[in-house]
């Protein structure tokens, strides 16, 4: 059974994250974690609040959460009837990427999904920075974000943006190599280039195990020249091909390292148009037991 976090602020776009992995995931026997975090709500006056006031204020705020998620259970038992999926609920006074980080930890979660926002004019940044803290919090498990508006597509086209310059494990790549074989994909390995050279034995040696670890899935490889910068680029292949998700290794010097530290000005005009997968730096090893199953396996 796979464990799935579902970070939510109730908005139309975190519920649209949700609708699209029921769906994606609809043949899978799931637990979804439904997780809000609330904070403690800073009073307006300009004299401190009595703590009998800050009590109330965060009992308000408490409900609020707790009932926003029951409100949301009642939608997905309205809209998606699965009886391989099941849900538990928790709503938390916490910071909402310490929570993330915490529930990921004590439950061995095994996906995060949350869903992007949209900006407009020089407000614009790529994801959106609640997205990019979770990216970057997130070391355990892969996380699925779902651009704003985006309707779900059986995903038959998948990226993998890579420079070649790592070795990968397949622990690292088994959850796409597992949504290729699930939906019958085909992978498209892509490589954006700066500048027009052959691979070194080094790239070459990556490439070939890439193609190790993809030999039961149709596959390709693209070399494709930047168009400003690494998301751009990115941006238009999808397009062009019509890609269904894209993803990419986040570990130093990466791509998406790259793109989260790209300046301003030429993220612009950036809009992450298909879900992105993004898997944390395992190396060698497999993910870690959770503390949940740790504990599971001392009772026995």
């Amino acid at each position: 059974m796979k464990r799935i976090l579902l970070p939510t602020d109730f908005s139309d776009n975190s519920w649209n994250a949700i609708r699209y992995i029921l769906e994606l995931m609809k043949k899978e026997e799931c637990e979804f974690h439904l997780l809000n975090t609330y904070t403690p709500v800073i009073s307006s006056s300009r004299f401190m609040a009595s703590n009998a006031q800050s009590s109330t204020l965060d009992e308000g705020s408490k409900e609020n959460s707790q009932k926003g998620l029951e409100d949301i259970m009642s939608m997905i038992k309205k809209k998606f009837r699965n009886k391989k999926h099941t849900f538990k609920i928790r709503s938390s006074f916490n910071i909402l990427v310490e929570e993330i980080r915490n529930v990921v930890e004590h439950e061995g979660i095994d996906l995060v999904v949350t869903g992007t926002k949209g900006a407009s004019g020089v407000d614009e940044v790529f994801l959106g920075s609640n997205t990019v803290r979770i990216i970057k919090a997130v070391k355990e498990c892969p996380v699925l974000t779902i651009p704003k508006d985006f309707d779900y597509v059986k995903p038959q086209e998948l990226v993998f943006a890579t420079d070649f310059k790592r070795f990968y494990s397949r622990s690292e790549l088994q959850p796409l190599i597992d949504l290729a074989k699930n939906f019958k994909a085909t992978i498209r390995i892509v490589y954006v280039q700066d500048k027009i050279c052959a691979l070194s034995e080094i790239q070459q040696f990556n490439l070939n195990m890439l193609r190790k670890y993809f030999d039961k899935i149709d596959h390709y490889v693209h070399t494709v020249s930047e168009l400003n910068s690494v998301s751009k680029t990115l941006e238009v292949f999808a397009d062009e091909l019509n890609i269904h998700l894209l993803a990419m290794l986040n570990y130093q010097h990466s791509y998406m390292e790259r793109m989260t530290r790209e300046p301003v000005v030429r993220r612009m005009a950036f809009h992450t148009q298909v879900p992105l997968l993004v898997i944390p730096e395992l190396g060698m090893n497999t993910p870690g037991k959770s503390k949940k199953d740790k504990d599971l396996q001392l009772v026995k």
